[in-house]
């Protein structure tokens, strides 16, 4: 594997020879942008909670076209569908909970289809879900059993990750248990970047070592003191990473988890990816 920059400037060398330096060509005639730019609604849950139809429409005119969800804010999966028809968006995915999939799997896929959901993503695990590799192992049979069910109504499981799945947990990082225990049929992933540059990992050892298993990704940019920060404000080089075309991503959605102005931060990430090139 080649040598590569995932991390401009400084922050780079924090992360290790997996982030030495290597040209970027400045040539952009060749080079392809994104032509669907999502943002998960997490970022700009402070506005949602006050009001949903008002925040879709502000999202639409900055140019978002899709919306992951990660909770509807009182309103029925039908007039969610009718806010987004209205806005001309679409909502490729929502994010979910385990305890929605082991005590409400089919209320949870009966929502999605009505909202036109094509995944249903874990957004995670809670420290106590997690503490050793037999919770992993346990957590593969709930996400196996609730993925046939997504199998058989039409939609996809996805499983997204943060820092722990890529740190060693009794000498195994528990993303590669989950990988190699559930069935890449039942189970696709999504991929956090911030999250996996916060664990010390090349993100591109997974895509490549995995393609075409990761077709979602949340795309948070890295400050350098590690934080979080507006996408093209931080040090994550995403050109590079989105330049690979076995990765198979196809889904691409903009995340802060704690914007300071949180439609503001979309704007600004929006209008970062919107001219970039790779």
């Amino acid at each position: 594997m080649k040598r590569r920059s995932l991390l401009k400037g400084m922050a780079a060398a924090s992360l290790g020879p997996m982030l030495a330096s290597c040209s970027i060509d400045s040539d952009t005639a060749n080079k392809r942008k994104l032509d669907n730019i999502g943002i998960q609604l997490y970022t700009v849950r402070d506005l949602m909670e006050i009001d949903v139809p008002n925040t879709l429409s502000q999202l639409a005119n900055i140019g978002y076209r899709e919306m992951e969800f990660a909770g509807y804010f009182n309103h029925p999966p039908k007039e969610i569908r009718l806010f987004l028809d209205d806005f001309g968006l679409i909502a490729p995915s929502v994010h979910t909970n385990t305890q929605s999939m082991r005590e409400t799997p089919e209320q949870l896929i009966e929502a999605s289809l009505d909202i036109g959901h094509e995944y249903i993503v874990l957004a995670g695990l809670r420290p106590e879900e997690r503490a050793t590799l037999d919770d992993y192992y346990r957590h593969v049979d709930l996400i196996t059993s609730f993925a046939e069910k997504c199998q058989a109504g039409g939609l996809q499981f996805a499983y997204h990750n943060h820092a722990y799945e890529f740190q060693d947990l009794e000498g195994v990082r528990p993303i590669d248990l989950l990988l190699a225990e559930v069935d890449p049929l039942l189970m696709q992933l999504e991929i956090d970047f911030y999250w996996v540059l916060k664990a010390g990992v090349d993100p591109m050892e997974y895509l490549e070592k995995y393609p075409g298993r990761f077709p979602l990704c949340h795309v948070k940019d890295m400050a350098v003191d590690g934080s979080m920060a507006d996408v093209g404000d931080g040090e994550i080089n995403f050109s590079e990473l989105f330049s690979h075309d076995s990765s198979g991503l196809k889904h691409f959605f903009v995340e802060n988890d704690y914007p300071i102005d949180s439609m503001a931060s979309a704007q600004n990430s929006y209008s970062y990816l919107s001219k970039l090139n790779f």
